[in-house]
């Protein structure tokens, strides 16, 4: 009973980063926490339920997903994410045979943190638009002023939450956020209840079968870089928590298989990719809730949320102000990463190599570049990607080293 009360109470911690991702990109939020909850048993599976972690929606997949169901609808988006899902699984083969050192090869820094920078940047433009209460063609949905109070009372709570808040609370900055700008929203008159009057108290989610489409599954390949090595930070940051190296035992290998795995089942039924949750992660060391028993739990109470219909529709009622307001910090925070991974790691911009890579990546990404033959075409961050990895193979380790020697010399 104690580990279903502590499960439940995990759930509570990812809860708001969970359903919003669904939300911002046109998803049933049922759906995704069913997606959740598969994904983390079939990750516990894989790992022989040695790691204590929640695997939830995930937010590098956003952009993509915007633009996947735009251009080709739900189910061809959710069979590129599939594939991408292999991707992981594939990636976990190779470790296997390799090391771990071929990730780093592969994705060293100067590769992952631009492209983590343009998944954070080329969103803000949604950000600012859901904010202002406009739609995503910039037509005016919701009252400017009235979305301006909502927003950024939603923008300021997270903040606050997350900066000023202490122990458990300070891991829900964005539910706290949600429920202090939902709180406005009803003063305002803005939502509309229709949905939870129509819904019934239990019901299956609506899911989605996936379809296969060519130009789907090449433009979400690339994009499961950058969670790739977010997936390779999370364990390192959950062993520091609980004094184990999961890299070695149950191994890397197996836990980002079992992230693949767990994002191909999710997007089976049409919810968002998986991945680690970090809020989780500072749950489990506030609490010492060292226990994977507990993460089958929280696995457990997300796909019994997922069948309450009337759940689903109360939050498809949230204003887009809300989402808006927090996804200005949300996304700003994701480029920031990005930004740390390069600062982080002392990759030297005044070698032209370096510079380069990140140049083209960011201004392809944000620029939103596309390369396209006949119906095929690849854009966005799949494109920045690809380039950012071919760059760092193709380009010499010693490109613009002379040059620095001589600016150097020309100072003395």
């Amino acid at each position: 009973m104690k580990n279903a009360i502590q499960g439940a109470q995990m759930l509570f911690v990812a809860f708001g980063a969970l359903v919003l991702v669904p939300l911002l990109t046109g998803l049933d939020p049922s759906v995704a926490l069913f997606g959740a909850g598969i994904g983390t048993l079939i990750f516990q599976v894989v790992t022989r339920r040695s790691v204590p972690i929640f695997l939830a929606s995930s937010f590098a997949f956003i952009a993509p997903i915007l633009y996947g169901v735009q251009a080709w609808g739900i189910p061809a988006t959710m069979g590129g994410l599939m594939v991408a899902g292999l991707v992981y699984v594939a990636l976990g083969a190779l470790i296997k045979i390799r090391g771990v050192g071929i990730v780093h090869k592969l994705l060293p820094p100067v590769v992952v943190g631009p492209v983590i920078m343009v998944i954070g940047l080329g969103l803000a433009p949604n950000a600012v638009n859901m904010a202002l209460g406009r739609g995503g063609d910039g037509a005016q949905i919701i009252d400017a002023d009235v979305a301006l109070i909502i927003s950024a009372a939603s923008l300021i709570t997270t903040i606050g939450i997350s900066v000023f808040s202490r122990g458990f609370l300070k891991l829900m900055p964005i539910l706290g956020g949600i429920v202090v700008g939902y709180a406005l929203s009803l003063f305002y008159g803005i939502v509309d209840f229709t949905p939870v009057h129509q819904a019934a108290w239990f019901a299956l989610p609506a899911f989605v079968m996936p379809e296969f489409n060519i130009n789907a599954i090449l433009f979400m390949i690339p994009v499961a870089i950058a969670p790739a090595v977010e997936h390779v930070g999370d364990m390192l940051a959950i062993s520091n928590v609980t004094g184990k190296d999961y890299l070695k035992k149950p191994g890397l290998h197996r836990t980002i298989a079992g992230d693949g795995l767990a994002t191909i089942a999710a997007s089976m039924v049409g919810a968002p990719p998986n991945t680690t949750y970090s809020e989780v992660t500072g749950a489990v060391m506030l609490t010492k809730s060292f226990n994977p028993v507990i993460m089958t739990w929280t696995a457990i109470t997300a796909i019994t949320l997922s069948l309450v219909g009337k759940l689903g529709a109360v939050l498809q009622t949230i204003p887009m102000p809300v989402m808006g307001g927090i996804m200005i910090l949300l996304f700003g925070s994701i480029a920031t990463v990005g930004l740390n991974t390069l600062i982080k790691n002392n990759v030297d911009l005044h070698k032209s190599r370096n510079l380069v890579i990140v140049a083209i990546t960011l201004v392809f990404g944000i620029g939103g570049m596309a390369f396209g033959i006949g119906d095929f075409s690849l854009q966005g961050i799949s494109l920045c990607g690809i380039v950012a990895i071919v760059l760092n193979l193709v380009l010499p380790k010693d490109l613009g080293e002379n040059h620095v020697v001589d600016n150097a010399q020309i100072e003395k």
